[in-house]
């Protein structure tokens, strides 16, 4: 890329990001959502602030793609309201929510190129033809595609068709950005560079996003809070850091990130489980016996602990992860450094580092 063409570059891409609305808030408040013999929102309650770029995170059937449905104005609502800065929109038809929208399919018009495709919201908004083709450009400048401008879906991969949707939802200046599973349909590594992209340029904006994903990375990489559904409403909401080392149950703690399940006992504060006092993220937590959630980063083997044999170990890079059966039949993992290889088969001891436990009551017997 020559100087001429970096300076253009950049000139589109300050011109869209000055041009950007300011992020609005969003309110789903107690948003009820009935399909035949099945309620997909139970009393939904979540709020963006402006600016916010927040994941609703869940297994399949949670609901969250209702929610980011009743949010457009692609489902409607059978009770509870959505309000956007405050103004009740759910009665509003889409095109009446300022609202832009990507999918986990492209949806480009393949008789459009790149930039015909993202001048299309403007052409529907009756913006002249030489406004229209200079926002279009900014819009793929953001993306990085200003070289695509003339280039059809055919002659694009899907991460650069992916590019195309987003600058199409971007060129219109919405107040509120949603995104349905963006990236589900890419290469792992197209998805890793895109939703760094998505981030960046969420960020410069300033703009409201609601992030619909069942990829526990992708939603603690980019989101301000993460919001982990089930049963049509939300489990828990916060910071990515908070949900991975406060989890406020164990449906979370499996859900967010690796867990392992021991069986335990709470006596005064503490679980014992395998000959360890653990302190509780939950001090109250009820004495009894209990179902313990524990981190693979915090076992560790050692010279102590509880002996068992390996059965597997698996190469992540700069870590590893190794399955260890206990001799009194318990299943875990544990994680630890790449340079410490056990083999199946090898007798090792497991300890716990001590770090806090989160719990939940297990049933008394009939």
């Amino acid at each position: 890329m020559n100087q001429n063409q970096l300076r253009t570059q950049n000139q589109n891409r300050d011109r869209s990001v000055a041009t950007a609305p300011a992020g609005a808030s969003v309110r789903f408040a107690g948003v009820v959502k009935d399909f035949t013999g099945h309620r997909a929102l139970a009393g939904f309650d979540l709020t963006l602030h402006a600016g916010e770029f927040v994941a609703l995170l869940g297994p399949s059937g949670s609901g969250k793609t209702t929610a980011l449905r009743v949010l457009a104005g692609l489902e409607s609502t059978d009770a509870g309201s959505i309000l956007i800065d405050g103004a009740d929109v759910s009665t509003l038809p889409t095109s009446r929510r300022d609202l832009g929208m990507v999918f986990q399919s492209y949806s480009l018009f393949p008789h459009l190129s790149a930039g015909e495709n993202v001048e299309f919201g403007l052409r529907m908004r009756k913006v002249r033809g030489e406004e229209r083709r200079a926002r279009a450009a900014a819009a793929l400048a953001l993306v990085g595609l200003d070289a695509h401008y003339d280039r059809f879906a055919h002659q694009l991969s899907g991460g650069q068709q992916q590019r195309v949707a987003l600058a199409r939802a971007l060129v219109t200046e919405p107040r509120v950005l949603l995104l349905d599973e963006p990236l589900s349909a890419l290469d792992a590594q197209v998805r890793v560079v895109l939703r760094e992209e998505i981030r960046r340029i969420q960020t410069e904006l300033g703009i409201t996003t609601l992030f619909v994903t069942h990829d526990q990375d992708e939603a603690l990489a980019v989101a301000d809070r993460v919001a982990v559904m089930r049963a049509g409403s939300i489990e828990q909401v916060g910071a990515p850091e908070e949900l991975y080392t406060r989890p406020a149950s164990s449906f979370i703690a499996d859900f967010v990130g690796l867990s392992n399940r021991l069986v335990g006992v709470v006596r005064h504060g503490f679980a014992r489980v395998h000959g360890a006092s653990l302190p509780l993220l939950d001090p109250s937590q009820a004495d009894g016996a209990v179902s313990v959630s524990v981190r693979p980063e915090d076992l560790e083997f050692g010279a102590a602990g509880a002996p068992g044999v390996v059965l597997s170990s698996s190469f992540h890079g700069s870590l590893r992860r190794t399955r260890v059966r206990l001799d009194d039949g318990a299943s875990l993992v544990v994680q630890h450094g790449a340079r410490l290889h056990p083999s199946a088969g090898d007798r090792v001891l497991v300890r716990f580092t001590g770090a806090p436990v989160s719990v939940d009551p297990l049933p008394s017997p009939a």
